[in-house]
């Protein structure tokens, strides 16, 4: 099944709620939401820098990552959030393999324009 790497940062009043309510398992609320939606988080962690933290997720098909996004943001309670689909090694050698294959325009020449 593919994965998704969803990357998040809270809103102001989600970090509040992480201070006042330390002690909610963030991790089961994630998994239980993306189950719902046919799929299965593989990890969850926080994290220091552009995000606050990032989830790995393994979905059936793009619509249901695309609807654990939605959801996740419906809530207000995320500021940013980006989703990365993932490849395996097995699927990025068949990528440039297939890209090998292309055909395309060369670049123009300055005199072509």
């Amino acid at each position: 099944m593919p994965q998704f790497l969803i990357q998040f940062s809270y809103a102001s009043r989600a970090k509040k709620a992480l201070i006042e309510q330390p002690d909610v398992d963030h991790a089961a609320q994630a998994s239980k939401m993306v189950g719902s939606l046919g799929g299965t988080v593989l990890g969850y962690w926080y994290a220091f820098g552009e995000f606050d933290g990032m989830v790995l997720i393994e979905a059936p098909d793009s619509s249901t990552v695309a609807a654990v996004a939605i959801a996740i943001g419906g809530t207000g309670e995320v500021s940013r959030l980006e989703t990365t689909v993932l490849l395996t090694t097995e699927e990025a050698r068949e990528a440039a393999g297939k890209a090998g294959a292309a055909t395309h325009l060369p670049p123009a020449d300055e005199d072509d324009r």
